[in-house]
């Protein structure tokens, strides 16, 4: 009799576990499934239709849009301009978060008011982040110019030049997101054992040594996630192009994302199903690159 009343408890315990386990994360999942899955799905299946007059009437055309798509040079321009941002971005914004993370957990006056300032960007509207740098890069009267005139140089039309305009986009994107990246690194700095830098003193390495001894190695895992989640959202980048780079700049053709173009398309010339076919080609670029990046890691992410 006892060990049937242990088992009928351990039953109703372990069910009761798993009830609350799922009330838990069933908010969650009803909001992946009803935000991120299922748009997924009419995304792609919008893709083949056109789009009728008013936005009604959708004609079903198969794979037309996705041999438009591949004909379309304004589309594989906008591809070159969104991985060139992202070979910026990604790798620079890395490196800047991690040393500034190394340096940030040291134990140095007034490091929590530092933090602070580095991830201030993260939590700033980005429409006030774009009229901030637009006028910083304004070539009559922008700062950045007027800094390099005082200094002998010639002024730099930083967002209506079609060769650097991409990059000054960059420069915000790196500018807003050192911050997000520092606060990852600091977590994973954080479980570093300081037996090891101590061990490494006495052995003779210098600072340079132990950071990629040690610390690089270590932290490898914070840098994977780091840089699988920058490289799919520079991949998205929309924002500070489309509010820094106006419609009549000679630029915009240089500098226009996937997601601008489909933007463009979808919402301004209501074309919803060239717009999806896009939006399914970026989906799937993103999804080659992640597959990719999971097969690298294993060379150089260290779990132990």
């Amino acid at each position: 009799m006892t060990t049937a009343k242990k088992t009928q408890k351990t039953t109703k315990r372990a069910r009761a576990e798993f009830l609350w386990g799922w009330g838990f994360i069933l908010p969650t999942m009803t909001g992946l499934i009803v935000l991120n899955i299922i748009p997924i799905f009419q995304t792609i299946y919008q893709s083949f239709f056109k789009t009728g007059a008013f936005g009604r009437g959708n004609i079903f055309i198969g794979l037309e849009n996705y041999k438009r798509l591949f004909a379309d040079t304004s589309v594989w321009q906008a591809l070159i301009n969104t991985l060139k941002y992202a070979i910026v971005e990604v790798p620079v914004s890395i490196f800047i978060a991690l040393v500034i993370a190394v340096l940030l957990n040291q134990n140095i006056k007034g490091r929590s008011i530092y933090r602070a300032i580095y991830f201030l960007p993260m939590v700033v509207a980005p429409a006030a982040i774009a009229m901030v740098w637009k006028w910083l890069f304004n070539s009559e009267f922008g700062l950045l110019n007027h800094i390099l005139n005082s200094a002998g140089g010639k002024r730099v039309y930083w967002l209506s030049n079609p060769d650097i305009a991409i990059y000054s986009i960059a420069i915000v994107g790196i500018w807003t997101v050192i911050g997000y990246n520092m606060v990852l690194f600091l977590a994973g700095l954080q479980e570093i054992p300081r037996d090891y830098y101590e061990a490494a003193q006495i052995d003779g390495a210098n600072g340079v040594q132990q950071f990629f001894k040690i610390t690089v190695p270590l932290i490898s895992p914070t840098m994977f996630f780091v840089v699988v989640t920058r490289v799919i959202a520079s991949l998205q980048v929309f924002d500070s192009i489309f509010m820094m780079i106006n419609r009549s700049n000679p630029a915009l053709p240089k500098t226009q994302s996937l997601v601008y173009l489909f933007y463009r398309y979808a919402f301004v010339e209501n074309n919803k199903g060239y717009g999806s076919a896009i939006v399914v080609l970026l989906l799937v670029i993103i999804m080659i690159i992640t597959v990719i990046q999971m097969f690298a890691q294993k060379k150089w992410v260290h779990y132990n």
